[in-house]
């Protein structure tokens, strides 16, 4: 099957059985995956809906390579990862799908990127290699062919007042930031936006006492002027992102879907509204594994959107994400 198919799904039937499409795929190339199906005692051949397809811890990403076989990845993600702990990587095989998916993702939710003035305010992924965020970001300022976009390391005060003249010409912006970046930012400088989406992608990496995202928002749309502030869930471990566009309620493009499970239970879907470890079905990750059990607390909605709550009780915090969501 061709993984551009994948941007071409319309329907909840189009996604459904373009999933179970790929879980045949992946549990027939990918060996890690099918290993782990096997010994989850999953038949494949009875799998007939997306709730039975078994879940791949998202830890086997620290210690596995996840790959379709035969396959040489053209580029490598890892995560930040806390002292002492072991970083996740994956292997992308093809860099283009990771384009087509970040700039059809952001196309879905806020339109052509070229309407945009795109600032990056990402200190603590520049400070390191391997960042599927700074390389998304990376694409997405090329792609926006704005000569004023850029990434920002810790010149608060340069762009302080590249943002406020930009905004105030009725140039229409994205600032894009870790969380303490950003909270760094609204302590140095007011400002009176008009014409700009101020995005936090999470992130405290110990450098400030962790938050509940409400209370974050409230500094952050106080110190911008701002109504709300989005937000963006992805992970080293994905190829798609999901956005919020306040109140920290996420939504996923038409080929991502998180699904609960039980928390007692990791084989067991969740009822909606339940409150259950993230699982995240992302048709992107074509060449590695499609569905992955994350070590996030969250709760869906009926309309698919979704929280994040926090982290699993014997989950390790996630290096490039100490925020306590509320």
């Amino acid at each position: 099957m061709e993984a551009v198919r994948i941007f071409t799904i319309n329907t909840e039937a189009e996604f459904e059985n373009l999933a179970l499409e790929v879980f045949q795929y992946q549990y027939k190339y990918v060996d890690v995956y099918r290993t782990y199906v096997d010994l989850m005692k999953v038949d494949p051949n009875r799998v007939r809906r997306i709730d039975q397809i078994p879940f791949l811890p998202i830890q086997f990403f620290k210690n596995h390579q996840i790959i379709t076989r035969g396959i040489t990845p053209e580029i490598e993600f890892t995560s930040s990862g806390t002292t002492g702990s072991e970083i996740s990587k994956h292997l992308v095989a093809k860099s283009e799908l990771y384009r087509q998916s970040y700039t059809n993702g952001f196309r879905y939710f806020y339109g052509d990127e070229q309407q945009y003035c795109i600032l990056a305010l990402l200190p603590a992924y520049l400070e390191r290699t391997g960042s599927s965020l700074v390389y998304m970001v990376d694409g997405l300022i090329r792609q926006s062919a704005n000569p004023n976009g850029g990434f920002y390391l810790n010149q608060l005060d340069e762009l302080a007042e590249k943002l406020a003249k930009l905004d105030s010409s009725g140039q229409k912006c994205l600032l894009v930031g870790v969380s303490f970046a950003l909270l760094d930012l609204a302590e140095r400088h007011k400002f009176n936006l008009k014409n700009t989406i101020v995005m936090e992608t999470g992130g405290m990496k110990g450098r400030r006492k962790e938050m509940v995202r409400d209370e974050l928002h409230g500094i952050l749309t106080k110190a911008f002027g701002v109504d709300r502030i989005h937000s963006e869930y992805g992970m080293t471990e994905l190829l798609s992102q999901a956005y919020s566009k306040g109140k920290g309620v996420f939504s996923c493009p038409p080929w991502m879907r998180v699904l609960i499970r039980e928390t007692n239970d990791p084989l067991t879907i969740a009822p909606v509204g339940t409150t259950g470890g993230i699982n995240i079905i992302d048709l992107a990750n074509f060449y590695s594994c499609a569905f992955i059990q994350t070590q996030d607390l969250g709760r869906l909605n009926h309309d698919g959107s979704f929280k994040v709550l926090g982290r699993m009780d014997s989950a390790p915090i996630r290096g490039c994400n100490l925020l306590v969501y509320g």
